[in-house]
């Protein structure tokens, strides 16, 4: 089960996987829940149906789906020459079986609910629509659900059922089915009493109806769009959170058991809740959809919340993309993204997935909470990715990024300062960082600390009066910073003894690595905390910085950019795809990136300084490259130097290109000077002159003389 076979970490922190690293604080889903679509986007709303119209003409449980429930056999099957039967014994041990409605069109039960018919039939029971008598009037008909049992000779289904009338009228979430009552009527072949929940009438659509039925835009039958596959997996987690904290476990999900009402999705047929803390006699679950363990024929495991997500992660799968095989040759396992563009496309999605279905159930989410957030992150990716509009909204794990790093090229300054290549020891302090879990005994004291140099920080954390698990990352990330890497080494090998499976290790593994120059290790690091918190950014700008470095830009240009799409606030991934991008020659789309850098963002006018030395690119400069870098310059506010000095940037291309097209088109304007080799000259002597004027080392006031002197128009006298 999950968080078992751990360690305790130091000084009073429960688990190091309690949940998974994660801090605790409000989740960055909590604001949208109760909508489907989580206010992000609408999901077609699934039309009411009229009760009587989704009463079955014709009753029956497939011969296909008839077994034996002592040995599994098929039973009633035709043979011989004679058809399939739905009651008998089965030829291979004898147990009596019979899979007929036990309730008919007008019975009534308990002289309350009139039935009207079957609705449908699952693992454990029959549903029939029925009319609540007591509470109908002419006006209008109050419609429940009945459920009942196929078998009534099957003790497990019974048990089951007796399970459901005790704990389940307490259940009580807008995404579940509520029940209301529990009632009892004779079943007509052996007089013996049958129970009956007694549950709210759904007119919706099952998950299953809504992925036959939809079409793409030829008409063809398509998998549901994956920004509706999360929509409808944030509130199946929601549901599955509070059956969780109650202390339940549901078993069963599958498309069929999820149904959309309007702009509602709830979870239906509970027959196959379980308490975490009972024993099971028997296990309903769908081939294809339950964990592996459950299924093992040598110690099978108790369902646990571990289990239950699984079934969340195939289901989201199943209706996501084609997925021949999903009960054979995949039935406990994903197919690989090479042979699913889906997965290729989405590398988030995927990672999700994979997590959720992981054959080790340590391995998966530690709670529906966690796997909400991180589905939440990649609708946001997905939905940001498509339509390219920003949906930037607070981490629940990591906080912004702590400084920049690769903004060279909009500095202004006496060297110039356009070199494009990173500082990448800068780069592990200018990531974001975990959040500090306000539960850990620690948390107190760290947030007294004010900035202070490194190595002073590392001597005031060693005397802190607590060595608690967020006192000791503290710790681990201002060694690396002090350039400590043995003790910071020394100090994550203490947490993650006591706490191996939180990806927090994975992460500051990976920022250790960067500072020590080792970046395979960091990109393998990265790419963990990445598996772990697929729908978070930070790992993913930190695993786009370790591909930069490697020299994979292919790799860092997706990964950046897929962080910038979503949240503008990561200005470093803005940069970096920008630096990817220029290699890669595409320019328009370098400033395109930059001018995302919003204007309430303090790196606003270095993004524009970027963006103008982009346009002066001398592998592509044009005259409209030069127009428009012109025109940015005078609308950046910079003081008289910085000015000055990028004007002569600007006029010295301008310049260059009129000098290397003699007989171009000469009109507008650089700066306020003609297209024109001599008015050219005399902006840039201007520029010169100014930064002269403002130079307080002699030398360099003379060298810029010079230079003016250099560039000055030729005159006559």
């Amino acid at each position: 089960m999950p968080g078992t076979g751990e360690k305790s970490v130091p000084s009073g922190h429960s688990s190091g996987r309690l949940p998974s690293g994660r801090t605790g604080g409000r989740s960055r889903t909590t604001a949208a829940q109760g909508r489907l679509g989580a206010g992000l986007f609408e999901v077609p709303p699934a039309l009411a149906r009229d009760p009587g119209s989704a009463v079955l003409r014709d009753p029956q449980v497939p011969p296909s789906r008839q077994r034996c429930r002592v040995c599994g056999e098929l039973v009633g099957q035709a043979r011989d020459g004679m058809p399939a039967f739905a009651e008998g014994y089965c030829p291979h041990d004898g147990t009596r079986f019979s899979f007929t409605p036990k309730l008919n069109t007008g019975d009534r039960v308990e002289d309350r609910y009139e039935i009207l018919g079957c609705l449908a039939y699952g693992g454990l029971g029959w549903i029939y629509l029925a009319r609540d008598r007591r509470l109908g009037d002419h006006v209008a008909e109050r419609w429940v659900v009945l459920k009942g049992l196929i078998d009534t000779d099957d003790p497990d289904a019974v048990a089951a059922a007796v399970n459901e009338r005790r704990f389940l009228v307490e259940v009580d979430h807008p995404n579940i089915v509520k029940i209301h009552d529990f009632v009892q009527h004779p079943d007509p072949r052996t007089g013996s009493q049958v129970g009956y929940l007694v549950m709210e009438y759904l007119g919706g659509q099952s998950l299953q109806e809504r992925y036959l039925g939809h079409r793409d835009a030829e008409g063809n039958r398509a998998p549901l769009p994956l920004p509706v596959v999360l929509a409808y997996g944030l509130e199946i987690l929601q549901a599955f959170g509070y059956l969780h904290e109650k202390g339940l476990v549901y078993c069963d999900l599958k498309p069929d058991n999820v149904l959309q009402v309007g702009q509602q999705v709830k979870l239906i047929d509970l027959g196959a809740v379980l308490r975490l803390a009972d024993r099971p006699r028997a296990i309903y679950g769908a081939v294809g959809f339950q964990a592996p363990e459950l299924e093992r024929t040598e110690n099978p495991m108790d369902p646990s919340v571990a289990s239950d997500l699984y079934t969340v992660g195939r289901t989201l799968a199943l209706i996501s993309f084609p997925f021949p095989g999903f009960t054979t040759e995949y039935r406990h396992r994903l197919p690989e993204p090479a042979d699913v563009p889906l997965l290729a496309e989405e590398e988030s999605y995927y990672r999700l997935l994979r997590r959720a279905t992981h054959p080790d159930p340590d391995r998966r989410f530690a709670s529906a909470g966690e796997m909400r957030d991180q589905v939440h992150g990649v609708l946001l990716e997905v939905l940001s990715a498509g339509d390219g509009e920003p949906r930037p909204a607070p981490s629940a794990y990591f906080t912004p990024e702590r400084g920049t790093f690769g903004t060279a090229a909009g500095e202004v300054s006496a060297d110039g300062g356009a070199d494009q290549e990173v500082d990448w020891a800068a780069v592990p302090q200018a990531l974001p960082t975990p959040l500090v879990d306000p539960s850990d005994p620690g948390a107190g004291f760290l947030a007294t600390l004010g900035a202070t140099e490194p190595a002073d920080l590392v001597a005031t954390l060693l005397a802190a009066p607590v060595r608690s698990a967020e006192v000791l990352l503290r710790l681990v990330d201002a060694r690396i910073a002090a350039g400590d890497h043995d003790g910071a080494r020394a100090d994550l090998a203490e947490f993650a003894a006591a706490a191996p499976r939180d990806w927090r290790v994975a992460w500051y593994q990976g920022v250790a690595a960067l500072a020590a120059g080792d970046r395979p290790a960091a990109d393998t690091a990265f790419d963990a905390v990445y598996g772990e918190l697929p729908g978070e950014l930070a790992p993913k700008l930190a695993l786009a910085a370790a591909a930069e470095w490697g020299g994979d830009d292919e790799r860092a240009g997706a990964l950046y950019g897929r962080v910038w799409r979503t949240d503008t606030t990561y200005v470093n991934a803005a940069f970096g795809l920008a630096r990817v991008l220029r290699r890669r020659r595409r320019w328009p789309d370098a400033v395109a990136a930059l001018d995302g850098v919003p204007d309430t963002s303090s790196q606003h006018l270095a993004a524009q300084v970027a963006a103008i030395r982009t346009r002066l690119d001398p592998d592509q400069v044009g005259k409209a490259d030069l127009l428009d870098a012109s025109a940015r310059l005078q609308r950046l506010k910079m003081d008289i130097e910085r000015q000055a000095r990028l004007s002569v940037e600007v006029f010295t291309a301008a310049l260059n290109w009129v000098l290397d097209h003699p007989g171009a088109e000469r009109s507008g304007t650089v700066v306020g000077h003609a297209f024109d080799e001599r008015k050219l000259r005399t902006g840039l002597e201007r520029a010169y002159r100014h930064l002269a004027k403002l130079a307080d080392d002699p030398d360099t006031r003379s060298g810029l003389v010079d230079r003016a002197n250099q560039v000055r128009p030729w005159t006559l006298v």
